[in-house]
């Protein structure tokens, strides 16, 4: 294991014909935040379930705290805590009521059940609702009561499978916040989310996975780099758009990536400021007037963009 809090080894799974896990290899380092970041069905939760004895997977290994998950699924539970995609709450029971509960099915004597509940929800902000029965939260606060369960038992690793979908900005912001106190006290997190945003805010290393294979691994700005190149970005009127990519496909080699829904263009540059002037020139002799024309460096999604693109073999 090394430094490494957890490990998976090709591990593959099968649902019927669909191979859901294609030999996936992830590592996690002690005391940070691990990224998986994927498409809906790319295998992320798939893969958690595997490491959390959901699901056995059909051949690989995984370690877990330095615990073989396959050979010892019964001691390995208690070395980490999973807060999944829903937030697996009782609506009847208080806030502070749910917590104890975990608490005791952890095997806290009643005490240590009780004391680890306040300060649980001290530290997610949730005190002034304790005593409030679930149904009545909002789901902003389900979703840190959610997270507050895995953490009753102080595991040393904690899964966060898609931990602030649905979740308003603020809210989202906030649960980040208590993700980085919690990596600060020493916890061990392997996040998968969909935000690109997310997991460059607050991963350490990034894994992408699509259509049940790793494709993708290293850190923010190394998947950044291995874009190497700039990226001119147009927004257009939708009438405009069809019209638009038609001309500049046929000036540049790479290929123009359109958003239907922020009616942006992006083209990978290998020129930079030129491409950018070769972009605007080709837009004012058709008679197009763009919104907003621009340059940047590569973003996560400009990777993975380019990443799943190649993988699916189109230029």
């Amino acid at each position: 294991m090394d430094n490494n809090a957890i490990l998976a080894k090709s591990v593959s799974r099968k649902y019927g014909s669909l191979l859901a896990l294609d030999k996936v290899s992830l590592s996690a380092e002690k005391g940070k935040v691990t990224a998986l970041l994927g498409p809906n069905g790319a295998g992320k939760t798939t893969l958690i379930k595997t490491m959390t004895t959901l699901l056995v997977p059909d051949k690989g290994e995984i370690f877990v705290d330095g615990i073989d998950v396959l050979k010892n699924p019964d001691k390995v539970r208690s070395h980490f805590g999973l807060a999944g995609q829903f937030a697996a709450i009782d609506e009847y029971l208080t806030g502070r009521e749910s917590l104890e509960m975990v608490g005791r099915l952890y095997d806290l004597s009643i005490k240590e059940a009780k004391n680890r509940a306040k300060e649980v929800l001290e530290k997610l902000g949730l005190t002034s609702a304790a005593n409030r029965q679930a149904k009545t939260y909002s789901g902003g606060m389900r979703r840190r009561l959610d997270l507050g369960a895995s953490l009753v038992a102080y595991p040393k690793v904690l899964f966060l499978d898609e931990p602030t979908t649905g979740l308003d900005p603020r809210t989202r912001f906030q649960l980040w916040d208590i993700i980085r106190d919690l990596v600060k006290s020493g916890t061990t997190i392997l996040l998968t989310t969909q935000y690109l945003d997310e997991a460059d805010a607050l991963a350490d290393k990034i894994y992408v996975i699509d259509k049940g294979k790793m494709i993708a691994e290293g850190t923010s700005e190394q998947l950044k780099k291995s874009l190497g190149k700039d990226v001119v970005e147009v927004k257009l009127q939708t009438n405009q758009i069809s019209k638009a990519k038609n001309l500049i496909s046929g000036q540049f080699k790479s290929r123009v990536e359109v958003d239907e829904l922020t009616r942006r263009m992006r083209i990978r540059t290998v020129k930079g400021g030129d491409d950018l002037l070769k972009v605007a020139n080709i837009l004012k002799d058709a008679r197009i007037k763009p919104e907003e024309i621009g340059l940047h460096r590569p973003t996560l999604d400009d990777v993975f963009l380019a990443i799943t693109d190649e993988k699916a073999g189109k230029k």
